[in-house]
């Protein structure tokens, strides 16, 4: 190597020397760790690098969902179709407004009768229980979707928390609801609605958002037993112990996943507690409606097949988003609402001549048709050959 290193031409020494040092001097450096163990934070116009350490830590997000699968199915393709079908899911989901404003309104508007004429022992038929839990599951789902930046389904959201809380108010001033428990409830509604809209315009210190999310996860996870319990009453006996037991438990939870003292999948479990329990909470209002169905059938001549149409409308105007977007809690919630609550109740109106044939016939070729056509149109827009395979998309690479 020497011999053949002078042996070259003059020029070409100076050349061959200037590499042998200066590959001396990067051999004298202390080794670096490699590019794939950087951690690249992206912040404003610069790429940052920073070494990972070599502990891992997993954050707590109480409201973990996996995350949506749109951009990894068929990520290349981005042509106008699958544009113009994201922006009109999005625009559907924004027009399920409509449906749950006018859902809410006729009981707003009678119990402000009935207020005005000092029949205040008619809102007692109104329990200010359910009233609590449906705020907190709007609230939770507030929260899941203002971290997804989904801002029509956040609207949603919100417009469930006024309304319901406008109902709380008319409790309240009825007397029907304690006045403490309707204090704490609305400290609880307008700090959620400020904490929630300050996240989403990333205003809000992190240390006041994992306390919400603690908050929440405790308490969904706390009521939806209670109240899955409290459904079959007095079959059952009257207990609190479902609810007590149920505290504990996600007080416990949460404290290992501060704590770090969870593998990764149990925290990320813990996290995604809190929008499940919420949607939970949503599908269990059609099972309760049921029940009280089967127990007392000539009651369901009370209720009205315009709020349960429109009950169907609302949930089923955000599924096509719901699967566009590949969030599996949101599609189970959703198409769970849409069938059981708004269209079983329909079915129930029919088999019990509340409703005509007509009436029952034109829902129903309506939403096979609504529900048909949004898994057809999110194969064409994500290049599959078959509806199915949207839904395979939705249930197994939620899992992925």
């Amino acid at each position: 190597m020497a011999n053949t290193f002078y042996a070259s031409p003059p020029h070409l020494q100076i050349q061959h020397l200037c590499q042998h040092q200066h590959h001396k001097y990067l051999t004298s450096l202390p080794r670096r760790r490699p590019l794939h163990n950087l951690c690249f934070l992206p912040t404003q116009n610069r790429l940052f690098a920073f070494p990972q350490p070599r502990r891992s830590y997993f954050t707590l997000n109480a409201l973990h969902s996996d995350p949506p699968h749109q951009r990894s199915v068929n990520s290349g393709r981005r042509n106008e179709s699958y544009q113009q079908w994201d922006t009109l899911t999005s625009k559907l989901s924004g027009v399920a407004n409509f449906p749950f404003l006018l859902l809410q309104m006729p009981q707003i508007l009678l119990n402000a009768r009935n207020l005005m004429s000092a029949n205040n022992t008619a809102l007692f038929a109104i329990p200010w229980l359910g009233m609590l839990t449906s705020l907190l599951g709007n609230l939770s789902l507030l929260s899941y979707f203002a971290k997804k930046r989904e801002k029509e389904a956040m609207l949603v959201q919100t417009l469930g928390v006024l309304s319901t809380y406008v109902v709380v108010v008319q409790l309240a001033l009825a007397q029907s609801m304690p006045f403490p428990y309707f204090l704490a409830t609305s400290l609880v509604v307008l700090s959620g609605l400020f904490l929630n809209f300050m996240n989403y315009f990333a205003l809000l210190n992190a240390p006041i958002w994992r306390f919400w999310e603690d908050f929440i996860t405790i308490g969904g996870l706390s009521m939806l037993p209670q109240i899955m319990w409290s459904t079959f009453v007095p079959y059952l006996p009257n207990s609190i112990l479902p609810g007590a037991v149920s505290f504990v438990i996600a007080v416990f939870a949460v404290t290992m996943a501060r704590s770090g003292k969870l593998s990764e999948k149990g925290v990320k479990f813990v996290g995604g507690i809190s929008g499940w329990t919420a949607t939970f909470l949503f599908m269990w209002m059609p099972v309760s409606q049921m029940w009280t169905n089967f127990l007392n059938p000539e009651n369901m001549k009370g209720l009205s097949a315009f709020s349960m149409l429109l009950a169907m409308l609302g949930n089923g105007l955000m599924l096509p988003r719901a699967l566009f977007i590949r969030d599996f809690m949101w599609f189970t919630g959703s198409t769970w609402a849409t069938i059981f609550y708004g269209y079983g109740n329909l079915a129930c109106l029919f088999l019990l001549n509340i409703i005509g044939k007509e009436f029952y016939l034109a829902a129903t070729v309506g939403l096979v048709s609504w529900i048909g056509m949004a898994f057809w149109r999110d194969s064409v827009v994500h290049g599959h050959s078959s509806p199915l395979a949207s839904l395979g998309d939705l249930v197994f690479g939620s899992r992925k």
